[in-house]
């Protein structure tokens, strides 16, 4: 399963990366909003990590953009957790407060790729 991790954060990135890797999944990672719109199209992922506050382009305008084409599950992720009305209003999947343990990532991942699957039944 392939995973594009978004934060503007490069230490979340590097974590995550490591954590995920070893949880067995392929992952790309980005810094920008605006390259997450494009990875979006050359990398297909089957899931997105994506995190609120980054500069230039935030969470929810990714997830904005991204639903206006795409139903790809998407995790958001921020510090801020009066943030997660508006992500799940914006088509968000699921969302999780910072800091999380990676292996309640890894979870929620599984959960939201296997109720994906039975809707899609």
């Amino acid at each position: 399963m392939h995973i594009l991790v978004v934060d503007d954060d490069v230490r979340i990135l590097r974590f995550l990366r490591s954590s995920l890797t070893l949880a067995g999944y392929d992952i790309t990672t980005t810094t920008s909003g605006e390259e997450a719109i494009r990875l979006m199209e050359s990398d297909e992922p089957d899931i997105m990590l994506l995190d609120i506050l980054m500069p230039v382009i935030d969470g929810f305008e990714v997830l904005r953009r991204l639903r206006s084409y795409s139903d790809l599950p998407v995790i958001v992720f921020s510090a801020n957790e009066y943030a997660s009305e508006e992500a799940l209003r914006l088509g968000a999947d699921y969302f999780v407060v910072k800091p999380f343990i990676p292996d309640e990532l890894v979870t929620i991942i599984k959960k939201v790729i296997a109720q994906r699957g039975e809707q899609a039944d």
